[in-house]
Parts: structure tokens; C-alpha cells; sequence
């Protein structure tokens, strides 16, 4: 039973090693000038020791690289120079490299369907004030923990969520925004690119479950929900705490019913407000489950609610009457935080007519959302994604890609060493940071910080103390 058990373990690990090569193979074909200019500094990335702190340092740890892989004499084969010429004058061919990414194996929740998340994350450059393209990025936790704007080139990331205890994800796309645009807008046609390459590469098919969409409270869910009908989506997004959402007006029979005389028109049948708990009415779904780090969690759904449109803003420019975005509203409460904190309530949108297997399936998969947190965390403090000081907007892409390229080898890799020393940067799937599992919070929850059980005892005799 044990050399079966080898054995099938031997095969997992040369399927993962091919599909490993074939990507390898695959990237370096997407790279259409200085492809080994641009291949070289990505392997650097994977073997430097430690975490990524200088472009400077990848051209030292490629040329130990070599030396060892090689039996070459230890330095560089090309100059520091030829580091940067190939981020400034290389080139990419980045919708070839899309398809290759949609075209690798993607984790699936436990029903078989993907789970895909959007989110933007910033490279601040505040101190670059000739650099092109830049845009105001939110940020928290700078200055007095305070929400500030600061100059920089954000991205908007779309990666595959993986289920179990693990918070790796899969890199599927990623789009530095321009300034000034409409965040939604953009959103919805990434995510719509996104999903026609995944049916291309046969990652979803006819018959197959939606595949999920999970949004934080940055974006607008139901105008986003409206931009991708017609796609095999479901989109499942935070909303506000006060935010007011209408019920669907009455039928011409109710009306009449309630209305005898028959004198004036329907109308919407109230609004609910997710601050009043006297609007909510009587919900159509509650749940409550068990969850190891957060107690009892109870979850309440109201189907049919629409957001109140008008004609500004986003909807400045529609043509015709303004549509009614049904869906469902979802508050998730939970007994406590694992970090201690505060535990708040979270408010979530969804298409209509969900059930409660469906609202635990909605609300477990944005908790897993938190996991793309994690994954910028290491983009940015393990495989330096931010640590080059480019001046070129289009070297940023293409070092953006690489990092891209980089994590996906990572999470590809049968059996990432562990121990410290060379190819740190590679950690076990097992190893990862758990996700996060407190409701309403922005980030992974952290342990609270050990502390003494009672103080330190007086002393008896102050006046011998100060002596």
C-alpha cells in the first residue's frame, strides 16, 4: 500500500513538472524582444535569497544562479545596464501570455466552480514627479492610520480563489489603470475578457456551475452585475452599512386588491435600510452555522431589493428608462473576531432568488475573498513588485507581468523546498497564511498579541526602591 501510495504521489509530481515546463516554455514565447534579458531577471526573482529588494541584488543572485546551475564562473553574463534595457526596450506579448494563463490548471471551490477575484492594488510612487500616467491610489494605514490619496500606478488584479487551507490564488489578468477612469466600467470588461478566454481554453463549459465573482465594497455590484449579462457570471459583492436599497413595486392585481377606488398608480413598496433594522421586513432565507474561529455564524437574506437609480453619474449617459437591478441582500454576523476586534455586521448583494445553501456558498466564498490580500502581500514584500524605481509606465507593465509570471511558477511547483538558504521564495502550498475569516475586516486577521496575565507586584519598600 505505501509504494502505491509513492508511486501515485511520483505521478502527481511529474504531471505537475510538465505542466511547470510547458508554462516555462510557453512564457518564454511570449517574449517577443530581450526575451533573455526578461526571462533571466524572472528567474532571478526566484532565486534570489530572500526577499527582493533591488534590481541590483536580482543581477547578483542570477549570476550565483548560473554559477551553480551551470558550472559557469560566477558573474553576471550581462551588466547591471542590461537589466533595466530589457524592462525599458523589451516587450511582451501580453494577450498571448493572458491565454497561457487562463489555459493552466485553476483551482475549483468544492461544487466544481470558479471562484474569480477583483481587486486594485497600488504602486505608490509619491516621489516621482516627472513619471507619467500616475493616479491617485487609496491607501490606508499611512500617516496616523488615516485614509490617504497617493500618487502612483494602480492595478486592477483578477485571480482564481483556491478552497481549503491554503491562500494561494492564480493569476488570470491584470490592468494598470489609466486616470480618470470609470472603475466599474473597467471592471466589467476585464472580468468580461476574462471569462471569454476561460470558455476558449475550456476552464467553463455548458452545464457547468456559474462562475462567481467576488467584489469588496469599492465597487459597485449591481451596476457591474448589469455591464456582464449575458455571461455565465455570478457577481457577489459588499455593499455599504447605510446603504438603502427599494423592494419591487406591487403587481396590477395586489394593487388593486389594496387600492379598491382605483385611483392613483403602483409604486415601489417601501425601501429597506441596511441601518434601520425597522425597514429590513421578514426575511427569505437564515442560516446559521459553526465556525471554528468566529463562533456561530447567522446569516439573513432579502430577495427582490433594487438600488435607487438616477439619471447622474454613471447613468448620466444610459439610453432610456433607467433598468431595476434586482438581487438579493445578505447580512452575515458573527459572535466574535479571531483578531478581538470589533465584530461588525457585513452587508452583501447577489442575484435574486438565492437559497440558504446558497447564502452559506455566497458569504463563505467573500470571506475566501481576503485570500487576494495575502497574494499582494507577498507580490509586494517577498518577490518585490514594488521595489524598482521605474520611470516608464510600460516598464512597469512588463515588470508587473514577470512578477505575474514568477508567483504562477510558485504556485505551479510540485514540491517547493522549505528550508531556508536558496529559493526561499518558493514556500509550501501547506505553509501558506491561513485566510481570513473575520467578517468586516479589511485584511487577515491578526492574532492578538500575547500579554502579561496580571502586573508586575509593587515593591514593598518604595523608599528602597529610589535608593
Amino acid at each position: 500500500m505505501a509504494a502505491r501510495v509513492s508511486l501515485l504521489h511520483d505521478a502527481v509530481r511529474v504531471e505537475s513538472l510538465t505542466v511547470l515546463s510547458r508554462f516555462r516554455t510557453d512564457f518564454y514565447d511570449c517574449l517577443t524582444a530581450r526575451a533573455d534579458a526578461l526571462f533571466e531577471l524572472m528567474d532571478a526573482v526566484l532565486c534570489t535569497d530572500g526577499p527582493v529588494r533591488s534590481l541590483v541584488d536580482l543581477a547578483l543572485a542570477l549570476a550565483l544562479a548560473l554559477a551553480l546551475a551551470l558550472a559557469l564562473a560566477p558573474e553576471h553574463r550581462r551588466g547591471h545596464g542590461s537589466l533595466y534595457a530589457g524592462l525599458n526596450r523589451g516587450r511582451v506579448d501580453v494577450a498571448r501570455l493572458r491565454r497561457v494563463l487562463a489555459g493552466v490548471p485553476l483551482p475549483r471551490a468544492a461544487d466544481g466552480r470558479l471562484v474569480l477575484a477583483v481587486d486594485v492594488s497600488p504602486w505608490l510612487r509619491p516621489d516621482a514627479g516627472t513619471v507619467p500616467d500616475r493616479s491617485f491610489c487609496h491607501t490606508y494605514g499611512r500617516g496616523n492610520a488615516k485614509h490617504q490619496m497617493m500618487p502612483g500606478w494602480p492595478y486592477s488584479v483578477v485571480v482564481a480563489l483556491e478552497s481549503g487551507r491554503t491562500s494561494w490564488t492564480a493569476f488570470l489578468d491584470a490592468v494598470r489603470l489609466a486616470p480618470g477612469t470609470d472603475l466599474a466600467a473597467v471592471t466589467a470588461d476585464q472580468v468580461r475578457e476574462v471569462v471569454e478566454r476561460l470558455v476558449a481554453a475550456g476552464q467553463w463549459t455548458e452545464g457547468d456551475p456559474e462562475i462567481l465573482v467576488v467584489l469588496d465594497a469599492g465597487y459597485d455590484a449591481p451596476r457591474i452585475a448589469y455591464l456582464l449579462s449575458g455571461l455565465p457570471v455570478e457577481v457577489l459583492g459588499r455593499t455599504r452599512s447605510d446603504r438603502v436599497m427599494r423592494r419591487p413595486a406591487p403587481s396590477r392585481e395586489e394593487f388593486v386588491r389594496s387600492n379598491p377606488k382605483g385611483d392613483g398608480r403602483p409604486s415601489t413598496a417601501g425601501s429597506s435600510s441596511s441601518a434601520t433594522p425597522a425597514t429590513w421586513g421578514t426575511e427569505q432565507a437564515a442560516t446559521v452555522t459553526a465556525t471554528r474561529l468566529c463562533g456561530k455564524a447567522a446569516a439573513q437574506a432579502w430577495d427582490r431589493l433594487h438600488p435607487r437609480l438616477t439619471k447622474r453619474a454613471a447613468w448620466l449617459e444610459h439610453d432610456g428608462p433607467l433598468p431595476i437591478i434586482e438581487g438579493t441582500v445578505i447580512r452575515l454576523a458573527v459572535e466574535h473576531l479571531p483578531s478581538g476586534g470589533i465584530n461588525k455586521p457585513v452587508w452583501l448583494w447577489s442575484r435574486t432568488g438565492a437559497t440558504p445553501a446558497d447564502v452559506n456558498r455566497c458569504w463563505q466564498a467573500f470571506l475566501r475573498r481576503f485570500d487576494i490580500e495575502h497574494t499582494f502581500r507577498m507580490l509586494k514584500q517577498t518577490l518585490g513588485w514594488t521595489r524598482p524605481r521605474l520611470r516608464d509606465s510600460a516598464a512597469a507593465d512588463r515588470w508587473t507581468w514577470l512578477i505575474v509570471a514568477a508567483h504562477t511558477q510558485l504556485r505551479l511547483a510540485p514540491s517547493p523546498p522549505t528550508s531556508a538558504g536558496r529559493g526561499r521564495n518558493r514556500h509550501r502550498r501547506t505553509n501558506s497564511p491561513p485566510p481570513a475569516s473575520g467578517a468586516g475586516s479589511g485584511t487577515s486577521a491578526r492574532r492578538r498579541a500575547l500579554r502579561p496575565g496580571h502586573r508586575n507586584p509593587p515593591h514593598p519598600d518604595p523608599d528602597a526602591r529610589r535608593a
